[in-house]
C-alpha cells in the first residue's frame, strides 16, 4: 500500500511541475514580444523619454521594473504547443496566489510560509497527468486522492523545486536582464495605451520573422506594463499590473488539504 500511495503521490507533483514548473518563468523570458498594438495617443508633454533612444529607454524600464516589490502578471503563452492562461499576483516575500487554465482545466496555486498550496479541478489533472503518458487506472486514482482538496508541498518535497520558480519573483525579474544583447537593437514605435497609461513601445523585430514588443509607462516609474510576442514557436501576451500592491495570500483550511508527506511523497527532490 505504501508503494502505492508514494507513487501516485510523485504522479500528482509531476503533473504540477510539467505545467506550472518552468512555464511562467519561461513566459516572462519569452513574452518580451508583440502582438498588434493600440492605435497611436499623443505622448505626455513633456515626452518623458525626449532624447533616450529606445535601447535606453528600454533599460531603464528593466531597471525599474526589477526594482518592484510585488506585481501582477496576467495573459497567455505557448509553451511546448499548448496554451497556458496565467493571472498570478507575486511578491518579493516568495509569496503569491493565482489561477492557470490549460486545455480547459483551472488550477489554483498559493504560496505562503515556504508551503506551496495546489488546487486542480478534475480536467487539470486528468490534462496534465494524460500529458505524462500516465495509464488512465493511476490518473483516476491520482484524481481521487486530490478532488476537491488542496494539495500542500513543503520544501524539500518532490517537485517542490519546480513549484517556487512560480512564486519567485526576483528570479521572474532577473531573467529580464538576462540576456543585455536581447535588448539591444530595439526601435520606438508609436506610442499607445495600457489600460489609460500612456506608454512607450519598443519593438525588435527578428529575421525569423518574430516580433517583440515592450511598452513601458510614461507616467511615474517607467514600469514595462505589457509584453507581447508574435510569430515564432511560442507567442504570448502578458500584461503587468498593480507593481508594489499588497499581495494577499489565504492558506487554505486545514480540513480541505492533502499534506504530500502523508501520501509518501514528502521525500527530497
Amino acid at each position: 500500500m505504501a508503494s502505492h500511495r508514494k507513487l501516485r503521490a510523485a504522479a500528482v507533483v509531476c503533473a504540477v511541475a510539467v505545467v506550472t514548473g518552468p512555464a511562467p518563468v519561461a513566459a516572462w523570458a519569452a513574452t518580451t514580444g508583440t502582438a498588434a498594438v493600440a492605435p497611436s495617443v499623443a505622448a505626455p508633454s513633456p515626452d518623458p523619454f525626449s532624447g533616450l533612444t529606445a535601447d535606453e529607454i528600454g533599460d531603464k524600464a528593466v531597471t525599474a521594473t526589477r526594482s518592484a516589490t510585488s506585481l501582477r502578471m496576467t495573459g497567455r503563452v505557448v509553451t511546448e504547443g499548448q496554451p497556458l492562461d496565467i493571472d498570478f499576483a507575486v511578491n518579493d516575500r516568495d509569496e503569491c496566489t493565482g489561477v492557470m487554465k490549460i486545455k480547459g482545466g483551472t488550477a489554483e496555486l498559493r504560496k505562503i510560509d515556504r508551503i506551496t498550496y495546489m488546487k486542480g479541478d478534475e480536467a487539470f489533472w486528468r490534462v496534465s497527468m494524460a500529458s505524462q503518458g500516465m495509464p488512465d487506472a493511476q490518473i483516476d486514482a491520482t484524481v481521487e486522492l486530490v478532488k476537491g482538496r488542496w494539495l500542500k508541498i513543503a520544501p524539500g518535497q518532490a517537485g517542490s523545486a519546480d513549484l517556487s520558480g512560480v512564486c519567485d519573483l526576483k528570479a521572474l525579474l532577473a531573467d529580464l536582464d538576462k540576456d543585455e544583447a536581447e535588448r539591444r537593437g530595439l526601435t520606438r514605435g508609436p506610442d499607445s495605451e495600457v489600460d489609460g497609461t500612456p506608454v512607450a513601445n519598443l519593438v525588435k523585430k527578428k529575421a525569423e520573422g518574430e516580433t517583440t514588443t515592450v511598452s513601458v509607462s510614461q507616467e511615474g516609474k517607467p514600469y514595462i506594463l505589457r509584453m507581447v510576442k508574435a510569430g515564432g514557436a511560442e507567442p504570448g501576451a502578458m500584461l503587468l499590473s498593480d507593481y508594489d500592491k499588497p499581495v494577499r495570500v489565504v492558506v487554505p483550511p486545514a480540513d480541505e488539504t492533502v499534506d504530500l508527506s502523508k501520501l509518501g511523497g514528502g521525500t527530497p527532490a
